[in-house]
């Protein structure tokens, strides 16, 4: 949902309307209690307060106590980029500290393969960016090595016998 709201600019008051529209079953009924207790409580009703209560409820300490160290080492390992950036973002919603963009990147970073790092990048949505069109690249790269391994042994192959 975070990236349908990033892609479409959506304001956090829109944000959190949203979300109380999709909610179905339990989560919903969560919701409304938790709602209605705030609401006697005078707290305000934001989108963070409910991201806050919502993970409370659902995820209690020591489970995102284990996420966050699972997002403390993670790597891309064999995952595509697509995939890490995808278990980067789920995973570091439940990182305890406050994230900064810098913070955020370094860690990104750090956590790809040794062949895929761009320079220097301190903005997510850049780096993310430009790690993925290094993936692309090498992967068309290798494709068009084995392509001409293929064509040199195809050409060469009568010759070598």
């Amino acid at each position: 949902m975070e990236q349908i709201f990033d892609a479409k600019r959506y304001p956090n008051e829109s944000k959190l309307a949203y979300i109380m529209y999709m909610l179905i079953g339990e989560a919903k009924h969560c919701w409304a209690i938790m709602k209605l207790v705030m609401e006697e409580k005078r707290e305000q009703i934001t989108l963070e307060a409910f991201k806050k209560n919502f993970l409370f409820e659902y995820f209690p300490d020591s489970v995102r106590y284990a996420k966050e160290v699972v997002f403390l080492d993670l790597t891309q390992g064999t995952r595509s980029m697509d995939e890490y950036v995808e278990r980067f973002k789920h995973l570091g919603y439940f990182y305890t500290m406050p994230l900064d963009e810098e913070w955020c990147c370094r860690k990104f970073k750090n956590g790809l393969r040794g062949d895929i790092r761009p320079l220097s990048i301190k903005d997510f949505a850049t780096l993310v960016e430009r790690a993925r069109v290094m993936e692309r690249m090498k992967a068309k790269w290798r494709l068009n090595r084995v392509n001409i391994s293929k064509r040199l042994v195809d050409h060469l192959g009568p010759n070598l016998k």
